[in-house]
């Protein structure tokens, strides 16, 4: 996939994914790109574990089923952001 596919599914994704996640994110139009690419990249090595049962890295493509993978993974990309940052009280 060349760059500006990934710019634009790593745009598109991260922007669905900070709409859909409760609470405050944070970030810049940079933070939101660089989430929608890794949700890309978590969500596509999921779905290729799940389909397959092999653990390969891989991303997903600049297509409706790809965009809607890659939000998911943007989504647990946040989640585990938020959860390895958590302050201890």
């Amino acid at each position: 996939m060349n760059i500006l596919a990934w710019v634009i599914l790593g745009l598109l994704a991260g922007a669905i994914a900070k709409a859909i996640y409760p609470g405050y994110q944070g970030g810049g139009i940079l933070a939101t790109l660089v989430l929608g690419i890794i949700g890309a990249f978590v969500g596509g090595t999921l779905a290729t574990l799940l389909q397959t049962g092999t653990l390969q890295l891989t991303a997903t493509s600049l297509s409706l089923p790809g965009v809607f993978v890659a939000v998911l993974g943007a989504i647990i990309a946040i989640w585990l952001w938020h959860q390895f940052s958590r302050r201890a009280y």
